[in-house]
């Protein structure tokens, strides 16, 4: 699903990655930080795919925000944890959203 998000500016934290064949509860975990992300001052919405690369890209309403849930006790558990198993490589790219294009279509 796209986000909705508000109006400009505001930012976007880009995680790309490539997995391990570990998948020791990878989803859960990947499921409980959307949900804990969700609950943090100044989330606006998340997007993720997988392929042969992951992408999730989370939105957020200022760079503190960014920070504070870089911070958060759960998540730096999390990050570790996939440094130790899940992850063979990931890449963190922080953007600041100035210009967003929509279409839709009712086909």
């Amino acid at each position: 699903m796209i986000a909705t998000t508000p109006n400009l500016p505001y930012y976007a934290v880009i995680f790309t990655s490539v997995r391990t064949e570990i998948d020791e509860n990878y989803e859960k975990m990947a499921e409980r930080m959307i949900e804990l992300a969700q609950l943090q001052k100044g989330f606006l919405g998340v997007e993720s795919a997988r392929n042969d690369i992951g992408i999730t890209v989370s939105y957020w309403d200022r760079l503190e925000s960014i920070s504070n849930w870089k911070h958060n006790l759960e998540h730096t558990e999390a990050r570790e944890k996939g440094r130790k198993l899940w992850y063979k490589k990931f890449t963190v790219r922080i953007c600041k959203v100035e210009r967003v294009y929509d279409f839709e279509t009712e086909l």
